[in-house]
């Protein structure tokens, strides 16, 4: 059982929106895109308890909070929510059969009509269900119900519904970014304690009993107390105005003694990993425990559940929360080793590795129309080695970005992050570091590997910036293209253009520097090597020298760190100068303000794009 295409219509953030899944699935995106949109669709659509909530939707929940007709005599606007289920079991091909549909897995459609033949490559059988919510005028209310699409009703005869018991079968399970765990190790109805009994079939005995007991004790019984003296002087004084049978005898009891009170008072208590000095240990509410391990034991009780319901749909926001990496990469293998389909949204590299690259959903979303586009793996990844150490190192930071800066080297990235920084420190006004830009840098190894990459993330919907050497036409032409700002600079190298921008005095210190401290490479001839005899042109040579041995391994950005604003390059201040003009918030907001309002949870970015042309 997977869900294989979400349809969203006017829900939230989002007006349009088709999504398709292929088994397990991580949502990235930026702020603001829809990745909990997309969970909190499926959830009423699926969700078995979220009907039960009453309303299950209200004012904000409608495309820009427009729940009214815009016109007399017109229909007022519906939230319309469509999913296709693939890939049922038996059970489900069997209680659902009058309104199974057909889905092409290569065309990603269903089929209009009963297919000729049935037994076709890629032809599955597959449920479509619905869920419709709207403003109800006469009610003065907001109502909202799920439905099979198929069969489609004749004339004005209402479409089947799809109960919470049909929902139960499909086994979707939501977990929410806010994790209080409240309700977990509780009995209350729902929750995931009381679910797990269910799914064993276990009916808890005790409530009788439970119940007599807490009827037979009294609280505050002891006269230093005086609270029963005071509930006495109560009874008196109800007495001097009706029957003394009326309010007679007053006692404090534990609670209202139902079972629905029973079911939300009683609660697991855990050990806090401290001993008492009798040696017990000291327990205290599971709520009370800290974030993480409420985070995990939420996911453990939810594992027991996938695992008991053998099909299920798990979906999850943010799993990292609170947990430490090498936990987090255990929760997503334990989660997809047991759910039929697991789908998740997260910010965490050490999440979305667990994922191949057709397995993490980019999505994009702009003026309210929503789509995803796969993450498919880069153009230079020639294996699934040189694939995991890339993606580690900065293409998941790349995917979960809005913006990227392309570096041609090593060298490159390390100076210009560094120099960012330093700027942003010392010059807030106007340079500001590329993280708080919103720009994640990935190194492309290579001037040759810049096109591709600004095609592949550009495909993604990717803002890409790019910093370079000087390149020699048609080559030059073709990169600029693929950028959205390019900065080209006028050297063949990145260490010539720290060497002709950096004044030589800083460098001749640096390099004499590395003598002094035992830090210059033995293997340098001596000739090579930096001495306070020598000219600053001299020892500028024995530098170059040293960089270009020394390439990619941090030599420029050392450099650059020891330079004040005015003695770094004008190539790299004047580029950091206008990434930051074309990617500042404040100025983004500016332009936002100016122009036409930007709907609810919409971004920016379509910001107009300057030139980059340091």
């Amino acid at each position: 059982m997977q869900i294989v295409r979400l349809t969203i219509n006017n829900f939230r953030g989002v007006q349009d929106g088709e999504l398709y899944f292929s088994g397990d699935t991580a949502l990235v995106g930026d702020n603001n895109t829809g990745k909990s949109t997309v969970l909190e669709a499926i959830d009423l659509v699926l969700g078995p308890e979220r009907l039960r909530r009453f309303p299950p939707i209200d004012e904000h929940d409608f495309w820009c909070g427009q729940y009214t007709a815009a016109a007399d005599g017109a229909s007022p606007p519906e939230i319309k929510i469509e999913v296709v289920i693939a890939d049922l079991s038996k059970e489900q091909l069997r209680h659902f059969r009058e309104h199974l549909e057909w889905w092409d897995e290569e065309a990603k459609e269903l089929i209009d009509g009963p297919p000729e033949d049935t037994d076709a490559d890629g032809v599955v059988p597959a449920l479509r269900v619905r869920f419709n919510g709207m403003y109800d005028l006469e009610e003065d209310d907001f109502i909202g119900q799920t439905y099979f699409c198929w069969p489609e009703p004749l004339e004005e005869r209402e479409p089947d519904k799809f109960y919470t018991s049909d929902k139960r079968r499909c086994g979707f399970l939501l977990l929410r970014t806010l994790r209080t765990g409240s309700r977990a190790l509780s009995l209350e109805r729902g929750s995931l304690l009381d679910i797990i009994l269910k799914l064993q079939e276990k009916r808890p005995q005790m409530w009788e009993d439970v119940l007599q007991q807490a009827r037979d004790v009294t609280v505050a019984e002891a006269e230093e107390l005086g609270i029963s003296e005071t509930l006495t002087q109560v009874q008196n004084a109800i007495r001097n105005i009706v029957p003394s049978e009326w309010g007679e005898n007053p006692k404090m009891k534990i609670s209202d003694l139902t079972r629905e009170i029973l079911r939300k008072t009683l609660t697991v208590f855990m050990s806090t990993g401290i001993k008492d000095s009798n040696g017990a240990d000291v327990l205290v509410p599971f709520r009370k425990q800290g974030t993480g391990t409420v985070n995990t034991l939420v996911l453990a009780l939810l594992k027991m559940i996938a695992e008991l319901k053998e099909e299920v749909i798990f979906a999850m926001e943010e799993p990292e929360i609170a947990i430490p990496p090498y936990t987090q990469k255990r929760i997503i293998h334990s989660v997809r080793s047991s759910a039929a389909q697991a789908i998740f949204s997260s910010h965490s590299p050490y999440v979305l590795e667990e994922f191949e690259p057709d397995e993490i959903l980019v999505l994009q979303r702009h003026q309210g129309q929503l789509s995803g586009k796969k993450a498919t793996l880069t153009p230079s990844v020639a294996n699934a080695g040189r694939y995991r150490i890339e993606f580690r190192r900065a293409l998941c930071e790349a995917l979960l970005s809005r913006r990227v800066l392309l570096t041609e080297g090593k060298t490159e990235f390390d100076a210009i992050s560094l120099a960012a920084r330093k700027l942003g420190v010392l010059q807030p006004a106007e340079f500001r570091s590329l993280e708080e830009l919103g720009l994640a840098v990935v190194d492309v190894e290579g001037d040759r590997s810049l096109e591709p990459f600004a095609n592949y993330f550009r495909g993604l919907g990717k803002t890409v910036f790019a910093v370079y050497d000087e390149q020699p036409e048609p080559h030059k032409t073709r990169i600029r293209a693929a950028l959205d700002h390019a900065f080209e600079s006028d050297k063949h190298s990145f260490e010539d253009v720290i060497i002709d921008g950096v004044p030589g005095a800083i460098l001749q210190e640096f390099a004499l520097d590395l003598v002094a401290n035992g830090e210059w490479p033995t293997h340098i001839p001596a000739v090579s090597r930096p001495d306070a005899t020598k000219t600053i042109q001299e020892n500028l040579a024995c530098l170059r020298i040293f960089l270009d041995d020394k390439k990619g391994k941090g030599a420029c950005a050392a450099i650059l760190d020891k330079c004040s604003p005015d003695d770094m390059p004008e190539y790299i201040t004047n580029t950091l100068r206008e990434i930051k003009r074309v990617t500042d918030p404040e100025e983004e907001v500016a332009e936002a303000d100016v122009g036409e309002p930007a709907q609810e949870g919409e971004t920016t970015e379509d910001a107009p794009k300057a030139e980059g042309s340091a």
